[in-house]
This record gives C-alpha cells, structure tokens and sequence, in this order.
C-alpha cells in the first residue's frame, strides 16, 4: 500500500492541508515534512497518530474496498473488550 498516497487521499477528502494536519494530529511541521518529502515512511506510531487524527484505526487506514466505519459505541465495546484485565 501507498502510505503517503493513503495520507493525501484522507486529506483531500476532509479538505485538509498540511498545516490542519499538523494541528489536528499534534505532530510537529518538520516530522510530516520528513514523511511528505519522502526522506521516510512514517513510524507506526506516527501512522497511528495520524490514523487518530482522521478518526481512524490502523485497521481503517489500510482496509482496502468498501469500508463500514464503526459507530462509537462499538468502538468502545472493541476497546473495553481488548483493554478488559479479565481473562478466561
């Protein structure tokens, strides 16, 4: 998959620059230039900050085709089941 290729399709669909990026995933300037430059991928844990960004997890980003997104509440039904300390 075209990651950056990824990135620009998300923000030109929510009509974002660079700078709103920047502002929205709290990553500094010079570390989306890096990625937008193509000197590096970005880190997962970049990746995953700007998945948050978008709204996104990981899975989200790179589901190819039709993608449902989850509603709130499952989100936090995934999260609570996956974060949960019980254990069978």
């Amino acid at each position: 998959m075209d990651v950056l290729g990824r990135i620009e399709q998300l923000m030109e669909q929510r009509g974002w620059s660079v700078y709103r990026l920047c502002k929205e995933s709290g990553l500094a300037q010079s570390t989306l230039s890096h990625v937008f430059r193509k000197d590096s991928e970005p880190t997962i844990s970049t990746l995953e900050t700007i998945c948050k960004a978008f709204g996104l997890t990981l899975g989200e980003f790179f589901a190819e085709g039709e993608f449902v997104p989850l509603t709130g509440e499952q989100r936090e039904l995934l999260d609570n089941a996956f974060h949960s300390e019980t254990h069978f």
